[in-house]
This record gives C-alpha cells, sequence and structure tokens, in this order.
C-alpha cells in the first residue's frame, strides 16, 4: 500500500526516513503540537512553500528549465482569490471563481512561455522570464484601483475558515513540544509541572480547519507529482535533462514535454497561491511577487536537493525555520556571550541575516547534492560498504563490465 502511495519512490536512507517522518507528523499534528499563532504561521507556509518548491524542482531539478517567472504564477494565485473574494464577497463560490480564474490566466501564460522555449533555449529563456515577472510585478503595482498597488489586499476569508467559527464545542488537549523539552532539559526532576506547563487548550476554529485544508492539498501535490516523475512521461523529462538532443533523435518531442511541464508548475505554483492568499489574508507584491522570494524558493530547492522532489520538503522546512527563529536561537545564545567583545557583537540577533548565508554556504558545502541527495549518497556507500565482494562468475562479470 506504501509503495503504491509514494509510487515505489522510497526516501532509500533511514536518517532521511526519520527527518521526514518528524516533518510529517509534526505538520499533520502542527496545531496540537505548537502554540501560539507564530508557530501556526510558520507551519501554514510550510505547506505552501513544499507545493511552491516541488512545482520548481520539477522544471529546475528534473528538466533544467531555469525559470524566474514562478513567483508570478504564485501571486495570480493569489491575487486572483483576493480580488474574487473583494469583488464577490466572502464565499466559497467567489474563492472557487477566483481560483479557477488564476489558474485559466496562469495556464495561458504559462503556455505562451513554454512556446518561447522553441526559439529561446538556457540562460536566455530565464532572462525572458524575468524580465516578464518584473513586467507583470510593474503592473500589479500600478493598477492600484484592481490590486491596491503596494499597499496590497485585505483578503475575507468565509466564514467557516475564520476564527469565528467553531466546529467542535468543548476544547481540545494539546502539548507544546518547545515547552516540554526546554522544561525537560532545565527541570528534569519536576516532570509533572514540566508536564502542566507544556499543556494547553485548542480552540479549533476555522483557522484551524483551512490549515488542515492546506495540508491535504500539499499532500495531494506532492504524491501526484512524484507520481508524474516516477511515470514514463518523468522518465522522457530525466532523459531531456540528461541529453535533449539525444532525447530527439529517439523521436520524442522535447517541446511539448517542455511546454507541458511549465504549464503544470505553473499550475502548481498557482494553486499554492491561492493558499498563501487564504491562510495569510493579506497579498502584497512583496509577499508574492517580489524577486527576493524567487530567490528564497531557488535556495530551498538547492538546500533540499534538486531532482528528488522530497528535497521540497526538507528544503522548505529548514529554510521557513531558519528565516523564522535563528534570530530569536541568536538571542538565546547572546544571554551566555554578553560581556565578550567581538562574540557578543557577531552573535547580536541583528546579525541573523550573516549567519542565516553562513548556514546556506555550509550547507552546500557539506550537503552539494543538497540534504536529501547526500543522505542517499551516503546511504548508498554505506551498503556498499557492508555488502560482501563478489565472487566466482559474479566476479568475473563484474571485471568484464
Amino acid at each position: 500500500m506504501l509503495s503504491r502511495i509514494l509510487s515505489e519512490d522510497f526516501p532509500r536512507s533511514k536518517t532521511l526516513t526519520a527527518l521526514l517522518l518528524v516533518i510529517v507528523v509534526s505538520l499533520a499534528l502542527g496545531p496540537f503540537l505548537f502554540d501560539g499563532i507564530r508557530a501556526f504561521t510558520t507551519l501554514g507556509m510550510i505547506c505552501v512553500f513544499i507545493m511552491v518548491v516541488a512545482a520548481y524542482d520539477l522544471m529546475l531539478g528534473y528538466t533544467h528549465i531555469v525559470s524566474f517567472a514562478h513567483t508570478m504564477f504564485f501571486g495570480i494565485g493569489a491575487y486572483g482569490v483576493a480580488m474574487a473574494v473583494d469583488g464577490m464577497g466572502n464565499s466559497f463560490g467567489a474563492v472557487l471563481v477566483g481560483i479557477i480564474g488564476a489558474l485559466a490566466v496562469s495556464f495561458v501564460l504559462s503556455l505562451l512561455l513554454g512556446l518561447l522555449s522553441l526559439r529561446v533555449k538556457a540562460i536566455f529563456f530565464a532572462l525572458v522570464t524575468l524580465a516578464v515577472a518584473f513586467a507583470f510585478l510593474s503592473l500589479v503595482t500600478q493598477l492600484y484601483n484592481i490590486t491596491g498597488g503596494e499597499d496590497g489586499m485585505r483578503v475575507r476569508v468565509p466564514r467557516e475558515l475564520g476564527p469565528a467559527f467553531r466546529p467542535f464545542e468543548n476544547s481540545l488537549p494539546g502539548i507544546d513540544v518547545p515547552t516540554l523539552l526546554k522544561g525537560l532539559l532545565t527541570q528534569p526532576w519536576n516532570i509533572g509541572q514540566v508536564w502542566q506547563e507544556a499543556t494547553f487548550e485548542v480552540r479549533f476554529n476555522g483557522r484551524n480547519v483551512m490549515y488542515y485544508v492546506l495540508v491535504a492539498m500539499a499532500t495531494g501535490v506532492f504524491l501526484f507529482l512524484l507520481r508524474l516523475v516516477n511515470s514514463p512521461f518523468g522518465r522522457v523529462l530525466q532523459a531531456i535533462r540528461e541529453n535533449e538532443f539525444r532525447a530527439e533523435a529517439l523521436g520524442y518531442r522535447t517541446v511539448v514535454y517542455r511546454t507541458a511541464v511549465v504549464i503544470l508548475s505553473a499550475l502548481v505554483a498557482t494553486l499554492a497561491g491561492a493558499g498563501f492568499a487564504l491562510i495569510n489574508r493579506y497579498v502584497n507584491p512583496e509577499n508574492t511577487l517580489n524577486f527576493e522570494l524567487m530567490v528564497f524558493i531557488l535556495l530551498m530547492c538547492v538546500i533540499g536537493g534538486m531532482g528528488t522532489l522530497y528535497g521540497a520538503i526538507v528544503g522548505s522546512t529548514l529554510f521557513i525555520l531558519a528565516q523564522n527563529y535563528l534570530q530569536d536561537l541568536l538571542g538565546w545564545v547572546g544571554q551566555y556571550t554578553a560581556g565578550i567583545p567581538l562574540v557578543e557583537n557577531l552573535l547580536g540577533e541583528d546579525h541573523w541575516l550573516l549567519w542565516f548565508g553562513v548556514l546556506f554556504v555550509l550547507s552546500v558545502y557539506f550537503f552539494p547534492a543538497g540534504v536529501v541527495g547526500q543522505l542517499r549518497i551516503w546511504a548508498l556507500q554505506r551498503r556498499n560498504r557492508k555488502s560482501p565482494p563478489p565472487s566466482g562468475p559474479e566476479a568475473e562479470a563484474v571485471v568484464q563490465t
């Protein structure tokens, strides 16, 4: 059963399997394991960017198509929902119209970009997509009466997705894992008090409903893309990545496959943008269309591991956690380095971007194939060392090959 769900594409590393299990369980039980709106927002953003990065990895990691217009489609999904709700009211019908309209616009634009790859390839195609993305950003910024310009738009969600909606009358029990771990480290002799401080009541409301809709979307998109890359279609994509000329010589119309990948990636990014608008409830050019966001998506893809899809889960989680909690970590470390002149300044909370860059450089140095790719390589090396050397006819076959 699990083999069919994962399309026989397993993590192939015990460490990676454990890491993925921790991430999946944390996302599945997030509202019951982490207290506070900040943790809730962080979990929601991880779900959103798992979809975005997985879609981008389909282009970059599996087909070697470099595009800088990915955030444009993400923004189309977010603004599509925002404008539909603003014009039609906060109903599920308006949300559906916004999503369908955004998908239609993304389909047309991505089709044009895909056909453009007939004549423009490699870095020139990337530059064209960059120009298109900047043109779209400028258009959204200038159409103040429609998009709100730089001020953005507030997204009014349906009542069933808001905090006023309570599907359950009674609160549900929850355990704040960070508080529990902190208490066990500082007061291991007082387990009862630590447990009491870590428990909290979950007032399950419409925001939690929206979160689990987002979890379901991320799960469905990931499993669909995992099935896709392990299908004959995915094998052709990998053949195009390795040698496009040879794939054409074998009879595959590579332009059809490249265009299909661009369209599919754009539609997934649009769907993720719609989810972002519903859970964030505010969209503007900075958080949906900014070029900095495109760089972040690229970094998540590289950190997780290009051409793995599992890298989208790991890369998005590590990047967003570092982005949201690295400053707090430096503040905690700073308590123990106060008074040391140079160290105190370097480990200050204001220098979190410096350490953010250092962590990225270290991740690339120690994990050149990405976290997922490198863990798989190390696991394969361990299996090869444990396997006995061939003998007899098997040894002769190895020598001949």
